[in-house]
């Protein structure tokens, strides 16, 4: 499994996203492309932050049988659950929310391995490094497939 902190990697996911276009369709799901722009940073958010997010219940009971395959070799399933906070249905602008996804993904990929992820996962647990650095690749990789990316 590729991984974000990857150098090589993290240019090939930028590259991808600079293909993106307000008018392209996905190829499952239900979000635009801008929405889904907006819910790739809404999961950023979470490596990210400085501030520990409480455990879901689910989370607690279930999470630690799903973890793995955020972060191996398996390719994601469409049309996953998401978590509620995580679900964008309101109309947002493309370029904005491409901009701050840029943002966000720089900032999770210079920060290094040692410097993101410093809480638990509010639905999966505590991660190690390697693990947050392949979950966001393949979290982006799902979603700019949905896209043709």
């Amino acid at each position: 499994m590729k991984n974000l902190f990857d150098k090589d990697t993290y240019t090939e996911i930028i590259n991808r996203l600079n293909t993106l276009t307000p008018e392209m369709q996905r190829q499952w799901g239900k979000m635009t492309v801008a929405q889904m722009l907006a819910h790739c940073k809404e999961a950023f958010k979470v490596p990210l932050s400085d501030k520990k997010m409480p455990r879901s219940f689910m989370g607690l009971i279930i999470g630690w049988m799903i973890k793995n395959k955020l972060h191996n070799d398996d390719p994601w399933k469409r049309n996953l659950p998401t978590a509620p906070n995580f679900i964008i249905k309101d109309e947002r602008d493309f370029e904005k929310e491409k901009q701050e996804l840029v943002g966000m993904i720089n900032q999770f990929h210079h920060a290094g391995p040692g410097n993101v992820g410093k809480y638990p996962h509010p639905m999966f647990g505590t991660f190690t490094p390697e693990q947050w650095g392949k979950s966001m690749y393949k979290h982006l990789d799902h979603h700019l497939m949905q896209f043709g990316a």
